[in-house]
C-alpha cells in the first residue's frame, strides 16, 4: 500500500515557473514507477509524465516536452514536476500515480494502481 500525497501547486503567470511535488508513504517507494497527470475542468484526465523506478527512464507528453522535467528522490520518497515556461492551458489538478507491477513506460490511468488527491496549478495569462 502507497500513499501519495502532492503539494506544491499555485497561482502563477503565464511564462512562469512552478514545483509540484509529490511525497509517498512507505519502505518501498523505489520499487514504483511513478507518473503526473493532470485534469482541467470539463475535460478528462491526461498523462503528463512518467518516469521509472529508478529514475533512469524519463517520459512525457507531447504538450509538455521540453518544458517540464520529471524526477525523483528515493531515499527522500518523493516525485517532482518541475514545470517550466507555463502556458494559460497548463491549468488544471495535477495529480501523482504510482505502478506498482513493473509496466513498460505506463501512461494510461487504468495502468496506475495508487493515486494522490492532487494540487491546482493555475496559469494566468
Amino acid at each position: 500500500q502507497v500513499q501519495l500525497v502532492e503539494s506544491g501547486g499555485g497561482l502563477v503567470q503565464a511564462g512562469g515557473s512552478l514545483r509540484v511535488s509529490c511525497r509517498a508513504s512507505g519502505r518501498t517507494f523505489s520499487r514504483y514507477a511513478m507518473g503526473w497527470f493532470r485534469q482541467a475542468p470539463g475535460k478528462e484526465r491526461e498523462f503528463v509524465a512518467g518516469i521509472s523506478w529508478s529514475g533512469e527512464s524519463t517520459y512525457y507528453a507531447d504538450s509538455v516536452k521540453g518544458r517540464f522535467t520529471i524526477s525523483r528522490d528515493n531515499a527522500k520518497n518523493t516525485v517532482y514536476l518541475q514545470m517550466n515556461s507555463l502556458k494559460p492551458e497548463d491549468t488544471a489538478v495535477y495529480s501523482c500515480a504510482a505502478d506498482g507491477a513493473f509496466k513498460i513506460r505506463p501512461t494510461r490511468v487504468y495502468e496506475y494502481d495508487y493515486w494522490g488527491q492532487g494540487t491546482q496549478v493555475t496559469v494566468s495569462s
